[in-house]
């Protein structure tokens, strides 16, 4: 019969016809399984080319990017595992993926610098990052190529190639997890003279998640530190100004000004051994959000700290008095004694007292939630910012910002979304109301607390809608008080300290052992 005809084949013809395919199938299987002799007879399984770092140019830049804190684990990167993800681990793997940094080499082989660190909960607008990459431009190709290593920047007319045919939202590298990214990389025949340079934002953004986004990348010297070319670091601290004395807050606020020890208002690191804690705040300003709503009972507000650097914990420390100061716990006058650590540090104000705090009360910063690092702000010198890899005087610099990206859109997208989670929320508590009455009262004292268990409890407000309900409120000044710096800091370093170089100690030990 004709294999043309297979529409007149019954059906027991049509299964003889198929088991006689599998068994010649399966015969000449077991025959290139076999002939070992002539070379050809196998295919060789497909080998998968490393990607050659050293043999591509190199340079020094800087990344502006945002992200939701409450999503991360913190900023940095941690040894050991953590229950959520770190900022920086998702972005070096995303750095590694787009073959933008050698994973090999870790942090430390592409010299990877933070402006400020962001502990779990806390969120960023404007951190920044230095680093080497991979760049396109042979300008920027290190010594060793210039040797005689072949250089890979005329490999990026390829990749613009690919990135001009996608329409995904993102504009750039089509990375994901089928496909192979080497493959993307590979050296075209004609390289061409005039190029520019890789766009790392649309790159990254492309493999990022939408918690994390890059928001410009700047060039930068080969000394520069994203940590100490900083010139000051720009903090905000959101809360509502229901049941708070925005006045006093504000009066409270204005005494950071200027330079002080802050050792009472931020979280000791003993492991650091850190002995100075002056620091030096350039502006502490409370404002509403939106100032259309100032009047309101419950505006929001936010806390515009400024400064040169920060301790650890230092912002959430602040807020944490603040907030006392504003729900009328403590006198504004209490900021000025808490940074008063020894007699004369610093000067009453007229009809004040002013008692020296040389270590710090017992009492609970802030939550983390409502905690944004805005900006970090550096000289016009230093830092370029730009969005894609044209030269910013170039007739094709920012030409396709909105289509080429979208990144505006995306936030757009979720802060329309919040906006919907917030009305519907207020709604719950609407509905609530119908039925439950409000629980706030002033107590015995004149102080807005809230009804608990059929009495008027304390209420110490700690940002984001946390606080603690107290049965007695006991002042700052009169609270117990941690061990002096000092004392803190030997104590860690006969401890922990003594033990982690003991433990360095025979590991060094033990590595000289084996290279011997």
């Amino acid at each position: 019969m004709s294999s043309s005809s297979y529409e007149n084949w019954s059906r027991e013809e049509l299964i003889a016809h198929i088991k006689g395919l599998e068994g010649r199938t399966n015969a000449a299987g077991e025959r290139d399984k076999t002939d070992t002799g002539n070379p050809l007879s196998a295919s060789p399984a497909p080998q998968t080319s490393q990607f050659d770092f050293a043999s591509h140019p190199r340079r020094k830049i800087a990344l502006k990017f945002c992200y939701s804190g409450w999503e991360y684990n913190g900023l940095a990167y941690q040894l050991k595992p953590t229950p959520l993800p770190t900022v920086e681990g998702v972005i070096f793997d995303a750095l590694t993926r787009a073959k933008l940094i050698d994973p090999a080499a870790g942090y430390d082989g592409c010299g990877w610098e933070k402006c400020g660190r962001t502990d779990r909960g806390v969120s960023a607008a404007g951190q920044v990052i230095s680093l080497w990459v991979r760049s396109a431009l042979e300008e920027n190709i290190d010594e060793v190529v210039k040797a005689g290593i072949p250089s890979a920047a005329a490999e990026y007319s390829e990749e613009r190639g690919i990135e001009e045919k996608l329409d995904d939202g993102f504009g750039s590298l089509s990375l994901n997890d089928e496909e192979d990214t080497p493959a993307l990389l590979s050296s075209p025949s004609s390289p061409q003279t005039s190029r520019p340079e890789l766009d790392y934002v649309a790159i990254l953004n492309r493999i990022l998640p939408h918690t994390i986004r890059i928001l410009a990348w700047s060039p930068v010297s080969t000394t520069f530190s994203a940590r100490f070319a900083c010139k000051c670091r720009h903090y905000k601290y959101f809360f509502s100004s229901e049941h708070l004395d925005i006045p006093k807050m504000r009066d409270a606020a204005s005494r950071l000004l200027g330079l002080h020890d802050f050792r009472n208002l931020c979280k000791l690191d003993t492991a650091k051994q850190i002995t100075v804690f002056d620091r030096k705040i350039l502006r502490a300003d409370i404002d509403p959000v939106d100032p259309s709503t100032s009047t309101n009972s419950s505006s929001m507000y936010v806390l515009n700290l400024v400064g040169t650097a920060f301790l650890y914990h230092q912002v959430r420390h602040i807020m944490a008095i603040l907030l006392l100061v504003g729900r009328g716990l403590e006198q504004p006058s209490v900021v000025t004694s808490l940074l008063n650590t020894q007699e004369g540090a610093e000067q009453s104000r007229p009809g004040e007292s002013l008692a020296v705090v040389d270590s710090k009360p017992e009492y609970q910063m802030a939550d983390a939630l409502p905690l944004m690092l805005w900006d970090c702000i550096y000289s016009d010198e230093d830092v370029d910012w730009r969005i894609d890899g044209h030269e910013p005087d170039s007739d094709q610099s920012n030409s396709s910002t909105e289509d080429g990206r979208g990144i505006y859109h995306l936030l757009h997208s979720i802060q329309s979304r919040s906006a919907v989670y917030l009305a519907l929320n207020q709604h719950f508590l609407d509905a609530a109301s119908l039925f439950f009455p409000k629980p706030w009262a002033t107590t015995k004292e004149g102080i807005m607390g809230i009804r608990y268990g059929g009495r008027v409890m304390i209420e110490a407000p700690l940002g984001a809608g946390t606080s603690r309900k107290l049965q007695h409120y006991v002042p700052l000044l009169k609270r117990k008080r941690l061990d002096p710096v000092d004392v803190a800091n030997e104590r860690w370093k006969n401890g922990k300290g003594f033990r982690r170089d003991q433990r360095k100690m025979v590991a060094t030990i033990e590595d000289d052992s084996v290279i011997g």
